[in-house]
């Protein structure tokens, strides 16, 4: 199969896939969402598990305040409406980790409503994912499989870890917009401060929706509402990586295919991706809403705020990524693309402004963007593992833009910054190693004219073909050690060789 735009072709015509994503999101507080017990992880089994975690008889929940506020945050940075009235429900089902015999979630009527983000795809193309809710809720606990051959233990540690799920409308169309958009989501949580999105920790993970339908089908579902124009879909469970996000959605889009051009039918089941072979496989039929009995939780009364409240929050909020892109482009005259590449990641954005402060933005950003992240991507460091900081990496680009030093010998001193001179100050080493650019006219017309006598036949050359001019600077930058002014060198060579 071939996939062409938002089509896939399979052996009986096109099809379409559409995808739907569930990201449940650690609210970051210090406490879990109906009791005092403590969130943090790493901690032993059943270390951080109170009377109300472990649905000890008699014990009732208290709703952590914090973790609403960070729920209506988030709402905000969604560009979702906030409902000023919901409440919680009882959702029924039996799981050993789930000690209640029931999860506390918000099923009709969440904090959190509609909203929608733009997502970048590349330099050129953009779309934008709507929101279909926002709703608090608990996290079960976790079943331990592999201690013993034949028992199975039960971790409490994350039973009542409150969580956000965040609900996208079915509107993403490739592999590659479901992962967009669950990083970009990731992207503004990370700035709200709402969640620290450490997918390997679990605190950020998503229950990836998948079906397919023919070609067309999409436009009359858009155009009537009626989701049976979308086929029958399977939901993948706690995927923890936008890499498995787009494995899954493309190993799914053509399994379903698959079994529909054989003359199967989809079932509507919960299946569980095995990083190692790249496959979802069963885990169990999916439930439909009624399934559940959901009902209004007793123990809790309804959450209730004024808009006055979501106001004072609304004005807390830090620059979120698509403000600080345009800031960027604006303030720094970079491209779009550029610019959403900073702001991608916050503590990216926050060392290229250390970098940019008073400086080429345009220049600033290149060097961020291709020299830095790509010796941290070689490395696998973040950016707060960067062994040159901003100052430095500012200070070496005051040397290119004075003339100081050519571009070259910047990335000489770049790599001197990474062994041998190691927290110097890129001054000091242009000064101790004599690397400052040669400028002096005179001393540049003498290393031109010994290359221009010693090479009568590229002279000659040179005259027919203009471009040839380039050998000449390059012969005279080698004369010079690689520390001639370049722009220098081509216009003294132009004047000599008569080349316009």
């Amino acid at each position: 199969m071939t996939e062409n735009r938002n089509l896939l072709r399979g052996e009986t015509g096109d099809w379409e896939v559409v995808i739907g994503l569930e990201v449940h999101a650690q609210v970051a507080s210090n406490s879990k969402l109906f009791s005092g017990a403590p969130a943090t992880y790493g901690a032993g089994p059943n270390e951080n598990v109170s009377l109300v975690d472990a649905a000890m008889p008699g014990m009732l929940p208290v709703i952590n305040k914090f973790c609403v506020e960070q729920a209506i945050k988030t709402g905000l940075g969604l560009n979702a409406k906030i409902h000023t009235w919901s409440r919680f429900d009882r959702k029924n089902y039996f799981y050993p980790d789930l000690p209640q015999g029931y999860q506390i979630s918000q099923y009709k009527d969440p904090i959190v409503g509609e909203g929608e983000i733009e997502v970048e795809l590349d330099a050129e193309r953009t779309i934008t994912v709507g929101i279909e809710r926002l709703h608090l809720e608990q996290d079960a606990g976790k079943s331990v499989h592999d201690l013993a051959p034949r028992e199975s233990h039960v971790d409490l540690n994350r039973s009542g870890v409150a969580l956000m799920e965040i609900v996208s409308k079915p509107e993403m169309r490739s592999a590659e917009e479901a992962s967009a958009y669950f990083s970009k989501l990731r992207t503004i949580v990370r700035y709200l401060g709402t969640c620290d999105g450490n997918m390997d920790q679990g605190s950020m993970r998503a229950d990836v929706n998948v079906s397919v339908c023919r070609a067309g089908n999409y436009a009359k579902f858009v155009e009537t509402g009626d989701f049976s124009f979308l086929g029958t879909r399977t939901e993948t469970k706690n995927v923890n990586s936008i890499r498995f996000v787009r494995q899954v959605v493309d190993y799914e889009a053509r399994r379903q295919i698959q079994v529909l051009e054989a003359g199967g039918e989809i079932d509507q089941e919960t299946r569980l991706f095995d990083v190692k072979t790249g496959e979802t496989k069963t885990m169990r039929s999916k439930e439909d809403a009624h399934d559940y009995r959901y009902f209004p939780d007793p123990d809790l009364l309804p959450l209730t705020f004024t808009d006055e409240y979501v106001e004072e929050i609304r004005a807390s909020l830090p620059e979120l990524p698509d403000a600080k892109k345009h800031r960027f482009v604006s303030e720094y005259g970079l491209s779009s693309y550029d610019a959403a590449v900073l702001v991608a990641d916050k503590d990216k954005s926050i060392y290229f402004e250390d970098v940019a402060k008073g400086r080429d933005g345009k220049l600033a950003s290149s060097w961020v963007t291709t020299e830095l992240f790509g010796l941290l991507n070689k490395e696998g460091k973040e950016i707060t593992e960067s062994p040159i900081s901003a100052s430095q990496l500012g200070s070496l680009i005051d040397l290119i833009q004075d003339k100081t030093i050519s571009g070259k010998i910047a990335k000489q001193i770049f790599e001197f910054m990474l062994d041998e001179d190691a927290g110097k100050d890129p001054k000091d080493i242009v000064e101790a190693r004599g690397l400052k650019q040669v400028t002096d006219t005179g001393a540049l017309e003498a290393a031109a004219d010994k290359v221009i006598a010693e090479n009568p036949d590229q002279v000659a050359k040179v005259k027919d073909k203009p471009k040839a001019l380039g050998w000449f600077v390059g012969q005279v930058m080698k004369e010079t050690g690689g520390k001639a002014n370049p722009q220098a060198v081509n216009a003294i060579l132009k004047q000599k060789l008569g080349v316009e």
